[in-house]
């Protein structure tokens, strides 16, 4: 009876190792395709703790479960989704439990579009709107410069993070460039006085800030935010103030 059992023991012993050994190895499941895209192609999210980028992600995901994204004339592909729903999430990341009550569609154009919205006349110049009247609740950005936005790490523009930050800045009402959620009242003033300051600045050609921001106040809050969270090292150290103001602004320590 040893014996058998021996034997026993041996043939259970050989059916398993071969079993094992002729088994494929496990696959590992796919990253999902949000979190393949941000890894690839949104630095913000590159930078994160992954504690953070797990909130990111489903703060992406969130959003995007929300808010219809329609392409006119050109392709919604997963990339524009995503890196639509990163220039939502960028501006209020640290700004725990901010969600945009002020939005429910974005349309994405082909290329750039007029005041009328056309594709097709001149006067084709801009890049991005939020919408007003039957727009109301809807933006519109222009494909080749919302990718441009992310994919460009060495320029001070994005789209997509200049039209949410009007949506932040609207949220109280009225798109001014003070956005009053989120900026304590003993700040409003200051604020406004380092606007029109920083903009003589750019009117005499000593500051680095995109001249766009010369418009108005809500044009430069959407100006200077871009340049923010793109290049924040170097707004640091040529607009320290201004980038401790908005450091305040966007709850950022």
């Amino acid at each position: 009876m040893p014996f058998l059992l021996t034997i026993s023991a041996i043939l259970i012993i050989f059916l398993l190792y071969n079993y094992f050994k002729k088994r494929p190895p496990l696959v590992q499941p796919q990253e999902n395709v949000e979190q393949t895209l941000l890894n690839k192609d949104v630095l913000f999210y590159q930078k994160l703790n992954e504690a953070d980028k797990k909130d990111f992600l489903e703060r992406v995901q969130r959003f995007l479960s929300k808010v219809k994204i329609t392409g006119i004339k050109t392709e919604v592909e997963d990339l524009d989704r995503v890196l639509i729903a990163a220039g939502a999430i960028i501006p209020i990341f640290h700004l725990k439990g901010w969600e945009y009550k002020n939005i429910h569609e974005v349309l994405l154009y082909p290329n750039l579009f007029s005041n009328e919205f056309d594709l097709e006349s001149g006067g084709r110049n801009i890049m991005g709107e939020v919408g007003s009247g039957a727009l109301q609740n809807i933006m519109i950005l222009s494909k080749p410069d919302l990718r441009a936005g992310f994919l460009q790490n060495d320029t001070m523009g994005n789209t997509a993070i200049h039209e949410f930050v009007h949506l932040i800045d609207k949220a109280d009402g009225t798109t001014d460039g003070v956005p009053d959620y989120l900026l304590q009242h003993q700040y409003a003033m200051p604020w406004l006085q380092y606007i029109h300051s920083e903009m003589k600045k750019i009117q005499a050609q000593q500051s680095d800030i995109n001249p766009y921001a010369l418009t108005n106040e809500a044009e430069f809050f959407a100006v200077v935010s871009e340049y923010f969270f793109k290049q924040p090292a170097l707004m640091k150290e040529k607009h320290p103030e201004l980038f401790a103001m908005l450091e305040k602004i966007f709850n950022i320590n």
